[in-house]
């Protein structure tokens, strides 16, 4: 049963490629069929499926990768309770950079620091500057339905590219003024 597990672990392919080698085997006489069969019956299972595509969200996950989902925030006078960054300008999507604690985004969760935004109430925000994410935030009534990804590996990396920029900057001005 240990390698029947590792094969749960194989991407889709993979497994019906393992499949087509069992038909042939059966085919064949070369093993029992009815163990071919046990085989075929728990690659082909509800319960391998389940795990590979877990497996696959989890490695996607790790990467810094994950499915779309939505998000709806109610629109009050307070706001919405979240900070972006990053837009076309910046060369970087745009996300989240900040849930306010105690704001609607923190009361409602479901968004997270991480998360890029990649459509507000329809509208693709996707390879579009800061600004326009903005104002159709701004703009939305009532609420606002937020489609995001959770990517923190790639927030991560362009804070970092924006903290080299500024120290970059820092020393410039400072040698400037010597």
């Amino acid at each position: 049963t240990g390698n029947l597990c590792l094969l749960c672990f194989l991407c889709v392919s993979d497994v019906c490629r393992v499949i087509e080698l069992l038909d042939r085997l059966q085919r064949s006489g070369e093993l029992p069929p009815p163990k071919l069969q046990a085989l075929q019956r728990v690659l082909q299972s509800k319960f391998c499926a389940a795990i590979r595509e877990a497996t696959v969200a989890a490695f996607a996950a790790s990467e810094g990768h994950a499915h779309p989902r939505v998000v709806e925030l109610p629109k009050t006078e307070e706001g919405l309770g979240f900070n972006i960054m990053g837009g076309k300008e910046q060369n970087s999507p745009i996300y989240i950079s900040r849930v306010i604690p105690g704001g609607v985004a923190d009361r409602q969760g479901g968004l997270k620091r991480g998360d890029q935004l990649l459509s507000v109430n329809g509208v693709s925000v996707e390879g579009e500057h800061h600004e326009k994410a903005v104002e159709l935030l701004k703009a939305a009534q009532g609420s606002v339905k937020l489609v995001v990804r959770y990517t923190p590996k790639v927030l991560e990396e362009m804070e970092a590219r924006f903290e080299k920029m500024r120290s970059a900057r820092r020393r410039q001005q400072q040698t400037s003024y010597s």
